[in-house]
């Protein structure tokens, strides 16, 4: 059983080997599946974060310039907070939902991978949604506080959270680029 540092620990380092495979122009997880992409909602944003965290990163450089310690370290963090952005939109390029001939691989970034059977899938929709009212048996994956897909489970499926607590859910709702592809590649299975 991993502690909450291991989980945050382990989730940095994907975010790091995030960077190196979309540098590589590479996927994980996606050998002998279909992908599914779902960052195309959220690529603007996360550019804006990347350059205010820039703006930022430059604006206390100036500011401490004449501080060096305070400078010094206050760089490293800042340089490693926009390492971290960028990770955190390149581990979602490169961790696509992926469709099997058994399962459907439902994924967010580096801290959601949830396995679907493809039979505990009862009906697939294709439904925007942008509010998503939080409930006990749901996973809400928005991109852009955006799904457009939403799965509904004959059976619960154990999710389990960011620090790994399990948690049971019917109901799936996920964003993917091309969302009528994904709900007509899951249509006949």
């Amino acid at each position: 059983m991993l502690t909450t540092v291991g989980r945050l620990a382990r989730h940095e380092a994907r975010l790091f080997a995030s960077l190196a495979l979309w540098l590589a122009r590479r996927t994980q997880g996606t050998t002998g599946g279909r992908a599914f992409g779902y960052t195309r909602g959220q690529g603007a944003m996360m550019a804006g974060l990347v350059f205010v965290c820039v703006v930022e990163t430059v604006g206390v450089s100036v500011m401490l310039r004449d501080m060096p310690t305070a400078h010094d370290v206050l760089l490293v963090v800042d340089v490693y907070s926009v390492l971290f952005v960028v990770g955190l939109h390149a581990a979602c390029v490169v961790r696509p939902h992926v469709l099997t001939g058994d399962a459907l691989r439902v994924r967010y970034g580096a801290h959601v991978d949830l396995r679907i059977p493809l039979e505990a899938i009862a009906a697939v929709h294709r439904r925007t949604r942008m509010t998503h009212e939080p409930a006990d048996d749901v996973l809400d994956l928005a991109v852009g506080s955006q799904t457009s897909v939403e799965l509904e489970l004959a059976e619960p499926v154990t999710h389990r959270s960011f620090l790994g607590r399990p948690r049971r859910v019917r109901v799936v709702r996920l964003h993917a680029d091309d969302p009528g592809g994904l709900v007509r590649a899951l249509t006949p299975a």
